[in-house]
């Protein structure tokens, strides 16, 4: 066990932020204990009743609703504490200093402690996916809760564990570049914040999208998603092959004008994502997020290496 215990300055950033260590350890506790009771609950108390009724299936699904916004939340989170706690606040304090007095360079230095707050923080990723994973078996397919949507397309997949490295490394830059605490968090979680809304409005055309296409007449229904794909955009299709959006139907009163009957229509279309393209659009994600951090990085150490120069030992002033 002594092998795998942490030395030199890998110990004494863990040693400095034992509090945040002990304050994610017990987040993955609680996480824990709350959606695996509401599992066994629902598993126990509930067997006999119908499918997918019962006070604990009600509990476990709210709890998981909230779980997802939570995991949503975890790139944030870190970023922020990279960029103040970890970085800003040496710089800010002037602690950093010291540091580099212990016959470390300032290369070792960041590289530590981006070490470990990358070990740390994939860990409590893991641990938390892990957990998710154990009630989405239960709650998945249900509103708010589809395998697309976000918050369960994070938790579920490799993306979410991407926005968390990208995060350290913005941290690590805009740590460096502000060097104020609380100013450089809320800049880090402004940056990360705007990566993940960017690419969550464009993930759904990475992949090109599948299309059925129905009758269209009076008493036929709308079309529906094969399985449990996605729904990306429906409408009609003219005899001229012109898409339209709306429903064919007779009833010239509904106000929306959602209601063709004023064109000649030839079939209805839907436009879906199925499950399938779920892992080959997590990988895609995932590798842009990968290369962001590769080069907010790199900036990172450019940043450093300009800022501290490197002392060249056995070199006298």
């Amino acid at each position: 066990m002594s092998a795998l215990a942490l030395r030199g300055p890998h110990w004494v950033t863990a040693r400095q932020h034992r509090r945040a260590l002990w304050l994610t350890v017990a987040a993955v506790a609680v996480s824990l204990a709350v959606i695996g009771g509401l599992r066994v609950w629902d598993m126990s108390k509930d067997a006999e009743l119908p499918d997918r009724w019962g006070r604990g299936y009600d509990l476990l699904r709210a709890a998981m609703a909230q779980f997802s916004q939570g995991m949503l939340a975890l790139p944030l989170l870190v970023g922020a504490f990279v960029a103040g706690p970890l970085i800003a606040r040496e710089f800010e304090s002037g602690t950093y200093k010291l540091s580099l007095t212990q016959s470390i360079t300032p290369v070792t230095w960041l590289r530590t402690k981006l070490l470990t707050a990358t070990a740390a923080s994939l860990a409590t990723t893991l641990a938390l996916t892990a957990v998710y994973l154990i009630g989405w078996q239960r709650v998945s397919g249900t509103y708010g809760l589809h395998w697309a949507e976000r918050g369960p397309y994070e938790a579920t997949g490799t993306v979410l564990a991407s926005y968390v490295l990208l995060a350290i490394a913005v941290g690590a830059l805009v740590g460096q570049l502000v060097r104020r605490t609380l100013v450089a968090m809320a800049a880090t979680g402004g940056v990360v914040g705007l990566v993940m809304l960017a690419l969550g409005a464009v993930r759904w055309d990475f992949l090109p999208v599948r299309t059925i296409t129905g009758r269209a007449h009076e008493g036929v229904y709308a079309l529906q998603a094969p399985g449990s794909g996605l729904l990306v955009e429906q409408g009609l299709i003219s005899t001229d092959g012109q898409r339209l959006p709306g429903y064919f139907c007779y009833d010239t009163d509904v106000p929306d004008g959602s209601c063709r009957p004023d064109e000649a229509i030839g079939v209805q279309y839907l436009d879906y994502h199925p499950f399938a393209h779920f892992w080959p659009t997590q990988l895609i994600e995932s590798g842009i997020l990968l290369a962001l951090a590769a080069l907010a990085t790199y900036a990172a150490f450019r940043v450093l290496r300009a800022r501290l120069p490197q002392r060249r030992p056995g070199r006298r002033a």
